[in-house]
Formats: C-alpha cells, sequence, structure tokens
C-alpha cells in the first residue's frame, strides 16, 4: 500500500509541527511523512529539527551520536530530504514542486515485529527505496529509526559533469 502526504508549508518549529494534521501519529505512514518534512527545516535551524524530531520520537530524544549523525549527513547537503518531495530531482537541483507531496509504502515485510513498522521514502536520487521505522506507543506511531540520508545523486548545481 501507498499513502500520499501533502503538505502546504513544512513546519519550521515544533509549534507548527503539533499544528499539522498528521501530527496526531495515529498511523506509521503519518510519522514517516513527517520525518522528512522535519529534516528539511535542518539546514536552516539545526536546533529546531532536533526539537521537532525529538517531538516524532516521543519519550526517547536524540542522542549526542545521532546529533552528530544528522549534523554528518545534512551539513552542506540540505537538499537530501528533499529529494524525497515529487518533482525534485538532480537536474533541478531537488527543488521539488509545490505543494510538497511525499508518497510513504509498506511491504510484504513491513510488519514483521509487534509493535513495530518498517516502511519505505523514495528519493528521486537513489535507485532503491530507503527505510524508516517506526514504534507503537499507545495510539501513536512515534520515530524508531530512519535511515533516509545516505548519499544520493549529486545536485546539477554541484556536478561538475552535469
Amino acid at each position: 500500500m501507498e499513502r500520499s502526504f501533502t503538505f502546504q508549508e513544512l513546519p519550521k518549529n515544533p509549534a507548527e509541527l503539533h499544528n499539522l494534521p498528521e501530527f496526531a501519529l495515529s498511523d506509521p505512514f503519518m510519522t514517516a511523512a513527517l520525518t522528512v518534512a522535519v529534516l528539511c527545516r535542518y539546514e536552516a535551524d539545526p536546533e529546531a529539527c532536533a526539537a521537532m524530531l525529538n517531538e516524532l520520537r516521543g519519550p526517547r530524544p536524540l542522542s549526542v551520536y545521532e546529533l552528530q549523525f544528522l549534523r554528518d549527513r545534512l551539513a552542506g547537503k540540505g537538499y537530501k530530504p528533499y529529494s524525497y518531495f515529487q518533482g525534485a530531482s538532480p537536474a533541478n537541483n531537488y527543488s521539488p514542486t509545490r505543494p510538497y507531496t511525499v508518497t510513504v509504502a509498506d511491504d510484504p515485510y513491513s510488519y514483521q515485529n509487534e509493535g513495530y513498522a518498517r516502511l519505505q521514502l523514495r528519493s528521486f536520487g537513489a535507485d532503491n527505496p530507503r527505510p524508516i521505522t517506526l514504534r507503537q506507543k499507545g495510539e501513536q506511531w512515534l520515530l524508531w529509526d530512519q535511515m533516509l540520508l545516505g548519499d544520493i545523486r549529486t545536485p546539477a548545481k554541484d556536478d561538475p559533469w552535469a
């Protein structure tokens, strides 16, 4: 199954995140889509991005290691999370069409472990979908782990061979 989520604007801080209907976090697809939207904030405001990720993670805030990982993966490469939105491509420097639309999919192995969902998101700069794992806590699905920030094709503006 695939589900698409559309954001008119991407959240800039926890208050804006809380105002989005998807923040109900009532299914894992919503949380996965919000994770992409939140990661887009990193380049402009790493602290706000971390605060919003912590909101999505519930009782398990980002560790020092995870904060370093974000910095390592996104420093100078803030285009990576935008690559998950429709219309983004290396040729247009990962500038998605507006409003922002992201598609989240499951597969036959998504629900192998009770209380966890491993979903897939497609980056338009990678050959294969990338996994994100959500964990259920009561009625909410919280961010557990994401593998969305691996390298992707270089945007045209940074590619001397483009």
